[in-house]
């Protein structure tokens, strides 16, 4: 075992410090297809997202919470037993006080690993999501003790999607079928069983009827949502734990042919292979923690969507696969504009240009009128269109494909189809997204719609609009712009580059003069929006730097980077809105209106440190000791948060608290490529 890819936690001491906190720190382990697994570390149950298997199934399903919790008992003696895990993980001691037997978590190649202390017992536990499957193996092992430890194991279950409220059953009624030690737990609509299995002959289950009870979601609570509901169990499974003869408890969708088609014991050897190899296929910069824990939180959010059959057989008829890229856990799928965003830094730092190639042809088959989805709803087939960053970024992302592969024939393949985008922008297309042949510079907005990486929505309540001609999508469809060309240049010929060369040579022109202020020393954020130009400080002007085809006049490089770096910049990434401007919120806390209004009113994203770190390196170029300690603050939130991964984003003011998502993509993404790109090159 690479011991630079183990990362603990000692849970009891966390617990000690601040009890609060650690209910904060949770894990997550994923399945390759959008399915996964995930909790707080101690055991306690805070989310409806949270479960030991959340199972991606094909549409219109979607991913389903299929095996919500299991409570570990380990029993005493005939007439005593001790919760020592599951959604409490804690017990009143005998002097009245609260006894914890979580001591320790840990990741080991980015699988969660827990060891529990209990009257005289250790024991160890592994959690394993088979790639390629939804099924999970729980499995325990006794690391010290007497020579046998009784453990009961009382599986619960609400079979409901993945997002629905926890009052909501999926379906009424569960039945249990049991067939040599093969057990189904089953409800009316959905035709998707649990199958349950435990790899011990000397295993045996108790059927208790059905048992209901209610468990409380503390952060549903927080977020304003329905924060109690009802689980069913149908009874426990008593295992023996003897020294060396690890027992495992496997749940799962699939047939019982794939489930029994290779034991526990080699799938966690194999699936080992698997990380490891990951690892070794990297750029050499990242082989060596933390970057290496990167590699693997990165693996977490590259799939082949289970729910689309129909795209996979489309590709597969093809001689392609179908490849892409979940944004964010728990609640997102995936997002045009994070994919492309995240392609470097998952697919092109971590060496798996096969799969950046599948991802880029997958969208671009889906590209309508000129763009590129926003998103595909979960259980769906057909993706959503309101995006006018996402196809420019489309453009970024092939670029930094063909930078690192040089992949011609993919090129030529999707050259028709970035003629035919740029075409659509210049003539127009959907929700008022088109040039204006004034000044060349690209506009956009529509009633009811938000169309910018700063979306915002509530209740119709469009919180950051934007519109009128954004600065961050001026500066890319000036870089897609300059890509055209170059393509162009050099499969067809100059003649056929020329008039996409003369479009990107206006819009330069026209952003410099229209987005510069030199009474202020930075950029507007929107110029010709509905109440005028707007001049709120916010990230956006970044990227008018730190992409390869920078809009904006060198010049005034130094004067952009140096308003961000003392407005916007904190240890954890930017932030979306100055202290100074009147919607300026501190914190990202309360229901989702109050959420939605902090959005990008203030609230720092973690992904914005890569274009900073982009544009620090083009200003200052020989200092890539002093872009690399502006990662110094995400490294060290590997321990908080989801362990091992990078959150989406944190309140605007100390101590920066993690909110949102547990683990983000393009949060990762951009911290593993900028890790790369600060190395100092080899002697």
């Amino acid at each position: 075992m690479n011991t630079e890819l183990t990362r603990r936690i000692d849970v009891a001491q966390a617990q000690a410090d601040n009890a609060r906190e650690i209910l904060r720190r949770e894990w997550l382990s994923t399945n390759g297809l959008g399915g996964y697994g995930s909790g707080t570390i101690s055991g306690t149950v805070t989310r409806r997202y949270h479960g030991l298997l959340v199972a991606a199934l094909p549409a219109p399903f979607g991913r389903v919470v299929m095996l919500n919790h299991l409570a570990e008992h380990l029993r005493l003696n005939e007439n005593r037993r001790v919760l020592i895990g599951g959604e409490e993980s804690r017990t009143a001691g005998e002097n009245g006080t609260q006894e914890h037997y979580v001591k320790e978590f840990r990741l080991e190649h980015g699988l969660p690993v827990w060891v529990f202390e209990a009257w005289g017992y250790t024991i160890e536990k592994r959690l394993l999501l088979i790639h390629g499957q939804n099924t999970v193996h729980i499995t325990y092992k006794l690391l010290s003790g007497q020579e046998c430890a009784k453990l009961e194991l009382c599986p619960s279950v609400h079979f409901r999607r993945y997002e629905h409220d926890v009052t909501e059953p999926f379906a009424a009624g569960y039945s249990l079928m049991i067939h040599e030690r093969r057990y189904e737990l089953a409800t009316a609509g959905l035709p998707y069983p649990l199958r349950l299995y435990v790899n011990d002959d000397k295993a045996c289950f108790r059927h208790e009827g059905g048992q209901v009870r209610e468990i409380g979601y503390q952060e549903e609570a927080d977020r304003g949502y329905h924060s109690r509901g009802m689980l069913w169990s149908p009874g426990a499974f008593t295992i023996d734990l003897r020294p060396n003869r690890p027992v495992t408890l496997v749940a799962s969708t699939e047939d019982w042919a794939s489930i029994l088609a290779i034991d526990p014991e080699s799938a966690l050897a194999a699936d080992l292979a698997r990380r490891q190899r990951l690892v070794d296929a990297t750029q050499p910069v990242v082989q060596t923690a933390p970057a290496s824990e990167l590699v693997l939180a990165a693996d977490q959010f590259i799939i082949t969507p289970a729910g689309r059959i129909e795209d996979a057989a489309r590709a597969r008829a093809g001689g392609d696969e179908v490849r892409t890229v979940i944004a964010g856990y728990h609640w997102f799928t995936d997002w045009g504009r994070d994919t492309m965003i995240s392609l470097e830094g998952l697919t092109l730092t971590t060496g798996r240009y096969h799969e950046a190639a599948w991802i880029l042809r997958t969208f671009a088959y889906y590209i309508r009128d000129g763009l590129i989805p926003n998103y595909f709803p979960d259980g769906e087939r057909e993706g959503v269109y309101h995006t006018a960053d996402a196809t420019m970024w489309f453009f970024h992302a092939l670029d930094r494909y063909l930078h690192a592969t040089n992949d011609r024939g993919t090129l030529q393949l999707l050259l028709p189809k970035l003629v035919d985008i740029i075409e659509h922008h210049l003539r127009g297309t959907r929700f008022g997204i088109g040039v204006d042949h004034g000044d060349g510079l690209l506009k956009q907005g529509a009633e009811g719609y938000q169309l910018t990486w700063m979306d915002a929505k509530v209740d119709g309540w469009v919180v950051t609009p934007r519109r009128g001609k954004a600065v961050e999508i001026n500066a890319l469809w000036y870089n897609a712009l300059c890509l055209l060309t170059e393509w162009l240049r050099a499969e067809q010929g100059a003649e056929a580059a020329a008039p996409y060369e003369e479009h990107a040579k206006r819009a330069r022109e026209s952003f410099n003069r229209r987005f510069w202020s030199e009474e202020r020393g930075y950029l507007l954020d929107v110029v010709d929006g509905e109440h005028g130009d707007d001049a709120a400080i916010r990230p956006n002007q970044i990227f008018s730097i730190s992409l390869p085809h920078p809009v904006l006049d060198e010049a005034h490089w130094p004067a952009v980077l140096e308003k961000v770096r003392s407005e916007l910049l904190t240890p954890v990434g930017l932030r979306s809105l100055s202290r100074g401007h009147p919607d300026y919120k501190a914190r990202y806390f309360g229901d989702l209106r109050a959420r939605d209004a902090a959005y990008h009113q203030g609230t720092v994203w973690a992904w914005l440190i890569g274009p900073f770190v982009d544009a620090w390196l083009k200003v200052h170029p020989d200092d890539r000791g002093g872009a690399r300690h502006f990662l110094d603050g995400l490294i060290k939130h590997l321990d908080q948060g989801c362990v091992g991964s990078i959150s989406e984003v944190f309140d605007a003011e100390e101590p920066f608290t993690q909110r949102a998502c547990i683990a983000q993509a393009w949060s990762v993404a951009e911290v593993l490529r900028c890790w790369a790109k600060t190395a100092e090159p080899a002697a």
